[in-house]
């Protein structure tokens, strides 16, 4: 059975054989999680238009008591929404915008339709990232509800360019807070997280990424003619295997060795009797907090200087790395898992980049944590119905462990 967002809430238990993490016995309503996660999807907010996304977020923020300020900058919008002015400052951090749909014939259910189906909430942004949305404007409803004046302070940054460029999104809005002295405590980002089984993964941390676009100069000669030429392919050639092969550092307790891989190199004219003048290689290091930017690009330089090559190398830094080791928010976080999953989170630091980065430059205490990603940014991307009300779970219980109440 199926549904989508204008149908009864009543929706069939999943069928013997659905996977393992999700479905109850029965029939089950459809819980504020998953209503608020219906509402979001149905507007497609391919990046960075949002679709009206955080006017409906911020709707329902300011009948909480949120106070709202709008920082919008390149067609990009974002949202900051905070109550209260003691400490902590705890803030949860999303976006609102999607990724492509790619061919809509392949979909099993319209993108923006949010179908339920055999206990998945089916279209684009299901789990990256508008059910964690969903879940954290639920459990917040749920601690107020309970606790009208909390200690501390709650917060919301909200972006509408994670999934694109990400220049005029967090990054704005951090720039925003850091220019006015104010910092954040604690912030959860509800990017998905877990691998295989909801709960089984958190992320304390995030690889830097550096860019590199190397030229080696050649000179271009005929083919048949070598000793006329100078061919920047076959002079590059063992500083690039060296650069391969090469042990950036050994990681550490959270975070794999650096790599460095090549992503394009291209060389030639197109004509099969030309020795190309110059040869261009795009290269990216993933890096861990055993190393900088600095030391890699220093290594880099001394390298290609000892094989002697001609050469232009230009730089770009992506992301620098971010870690939280185990403190206030990795366990409170942990425990809520423990305690309404059964099972002890895995600390991880693996995959790309996220908004953490930028956060990070005013908030001691990044992590990041949401539901199952094995089907973001693919055709047919949904979430577990119970994933998305355990979700709402693990962050209240979050909130209450951080705030003492």
């Amino acid at each position: 059975m199926s549904t989508t967002p204008d149908s009864p809430l009543r929706v069939e238990s999943p069928p013997t054989g659905a996977k393992k993490h999700l479905g109850r016995p029965g029939v089950f309503l459809e819980s504020k999680a998953l209503e608020y996660a219906r509402a979001l999807i149905a507007r497609a907010s391919l990046t960075p238009d949002d679709a009206g996304c955080q006017d409906w977020l911020a709707e329902r923020l300011a009948a909480l008591g949120f106070s709202l300020e709008r920082i919008d900058r390149g067609g990009v919008r974002n949202l900051w929404a905070r109550r209260g002015s003691g400490a902590p400052l705890i803030c949860f951090a999303g976006h609102t915008d999607v990724v492509p749909t790619g061919p809509l014939e392949k979909w099993s259910y319209p993108p923006f339709a949010a179908t339920l189906s055999d206990g998945y909430l089916y279209g684009r942004g299901a789990a990256d990232m508008k059910g964690s949305i969903a879940a954290f404007l639920a459990a917040v409803e749920s601690l107020l509800a309970e606790h009208p004046e909390p200690p501390g302070s709650l917060a919301w940054l909200i972006t509408s360019d994670e999934e694109g460029p990400a220049v005029d999104g967090t990054a704005r809005v951090v720039e925003r807070l850091a220019g006015r002295g104010e910092r954040i405590d604690y912030c959860i980002v509800g990017e998905p997280t877990c691998a295989e089984r909801f709960g089984d993964t958190l992320k304390n941390g995030r690889r830097g990424s550096l860019h590199g676009r190397l030229v080696v100069h050649g000179l271009q000669g005929h083919i048949a003619y070598p000793q006329l030429a100078r061919n920047p392919v076959h002079q590059a050639a063992p500083a690039l295997a060296e650069l391969a092969a090469t042990a950036w550092d050994s990681g550490n307790e959270f975070f794999p060795p650096t790599t460095w891989q090549i992503s394009n190199i291209h060389a030639g004219t197109g004509a099969v009797n030309v020795i190309p003048g110059s040869l261009e290689v795009r290269f990216n290091f993933r890096f861990s907090t055993a190393s900088t930017m600095e030391s890699l690009k220093e290594r880099v330089h001394a390298l290609l200087d000892r094989h002697g090559l001609d050469y232009t190398l230009d730089w770009e830094l992506g992301a620098r790395p971010f870690l939280t080791p185990r403190g206030a928010l990795v366990e409170a976080l942990s425990r809520a898992i423990l305690d309404t999953c059964g099972i002890e989170p895995a600390l991880s630091t693996s995959g790309g980049t996220s908004d953490g980065r930028f956060i990070a430059d005013i908030c001691a205490e990044v992590v990041e944590f949401g539901p199952i990603n094995q089907t973001i940014h693919k055709i047919d991307e949904c979430v577990g119905v119970d994933e998305l009300d355990q979700l709402a779970t693990v962050y209240r219980k979050t909130l209450e462990g951080l705030l003492h109440v």
